[in-house]
């Protein structure tokens, strides 16, 4: 197996995109990773598109060739292949480009995350994000995705104390990091009593605890880190990619607020790239839900079980925090286009890698983690990257 870098980012603004076809931003972030890779379209082995629901979203099944093709390649006959695995579609495509290319099958892929979920009522939506539990054993019974959610937050806070708010803190934090990000879905900054005068969805977690249904697409293009120096003069090794799995039903787990996806997959990440948790700088999380966060943060092995909440409540993850956790504003502020996230995630470290994040920069960063969840934990994909000097 040889190295992989991060050799180029794109990311269109994540929203209510009503004017924009799901191929126009599939294609614009995609266009914009090849451009900051210094690649053309003949260079390219294979496309790797995370997707979720597109068939429900927007009637159109087998996306992958689509793009291609509105980008001009389908005479290249060129590999195209759509992952799905919830809200963790895109970081499951990446993983796939990621095994591509260090694999040697191919040097260069793109890898895309894209999602329109505001051409539907938001009823629709959430039964689309509904489909990633169980439907047999949950859904069928009237058990949400946020309500589900829900079940885990009260479990925390029986278990370690975690207050409401505590978990309000979550939202407080995401927007203040989404109010730097220029693509984020939300700028606006929440104050602690808006969040808990918010209205509820699944007591205990209000409309602020929950992130929203977002349009978005976002992209990276990979190759061999031996070339990297050739495309940028800042390369971005892919030191692990892994991924866990665990029941689809939140019932079927021997403790709801252990997600044993996560603790798996992140220990396999740091053993292969014999780092630790301390040495993380920067980390994007899976924070869809304010309770996600938090038990998010305890199976990365941040904080001990059951004191993320305290933690968080604390500052401690803020601008320089001990990681600086979801600069972008996370799926809470920056957005919640389910193929994309996996995606945005690492487009997010790459700018804070190279020192590209602006306002929002983590002084010194050269080692970031991103975490992302299908449905409740059922699927958890973990990725560290390391800036290469």
């Amino acid at each position: 197996m040889r190295d992989v870098a991060v050799l180029g980012i794109g990311q269109t603004k994540f929203g209510e995109l009503w004017d924009r076809s799901f191929r126009e931003i599939g294609i614009e972030s995609g266009l914009q990773a090849l451009v900051d890779a210094r690649l053309s379209s003949a260079d390219l082995g294979g496309l790797f598109l995370g997707n979720m629901a597109s068939g429900s979203l927007i009637g159109q099944e087998h996306i992958a060739p689509l793009i291609l093709d509105y980008a001009g390649l389908a005479g290249r006959h060129l590999p195209s292949v759509r992952i799905e695995g919830g809200g963790a579609s895109g970081a499951l495509a990446l993983h796939q480009g990621y095994l591509a290319v260090a694999s040697g099958l191919y040097d260069y892929v793109v890898v895309g995350g894209a999602e329109k979920l505001t051409d539907v009522p938001d009823t629709t939506a959430g039964e689309i994000a509904n489909s990633s539990a169980d439907h047999e054993w949950e859904v069928v019974f009237g058990a949400t995705l946020p309500a589900l959610w829900a079940l885990v937050a009260r479990r925390h806070m029986h278990l370690f104390g975690t207050s409401r708010e505590e978990l309000a803190a979550v939202p407080v934090h995401a927007h203040e990091m989404g109010s730097r990000n220029p693509n984020a879905h939300y700028r606006n900054r929440v104050r602690l009593e808006q969040v808990l005068g918010a209205g509820p969805v699944a007591e205990p977690l209000g409309v602020l605890d929950c992130a929203p249904f977002s349009d978005g697409a976002a992209a990276v293009v990979l190759g061999p880190l031996e070339e990297a120096r050739r495309h940028t003069d800042t390369p971005i090794r892919i030191a692990a990619s892994q991924v866990a799995c665990d029941t689809l039903a939140l019932q079927h787990r021997k403790e709801p607020t252990t997600l044993e996806s996560t603790v798996v997959a992140a220990r396999h990440a740091f053993d292969r790239a014999r780092r630790t948790p301390k040495d993380v700088q920067v980390a994007e999380i899976h924070d869809a839900y304010s309770i996600s966060a938090l038990v998010s943060l305890e199976d990365l092995g941040f904080v001990p079980k059951g004191r993320a909440g305290a933690e968080f409540a604390s500052g401690r993850f803020g601008l320089g925090g001990s990681p600086t956790v979801n600069s972008s504003g996370g799926l809470k502020a920056q957005g919640r286009p389910f193929g994309a996230v996996g995606v945005a995630q690492v487009v997010e470290l790459v700018r804070q890698l190279r020192g590209e994040a602006q306002d929002r920069q983590v002084s010194g960063a050269t080692l970031g983690l991103a975490q992302d969840v299908g449905g409740t934990g059922a699927t958890t994909v973990v990725h560290l990257l390391e800036r290469v000097n």
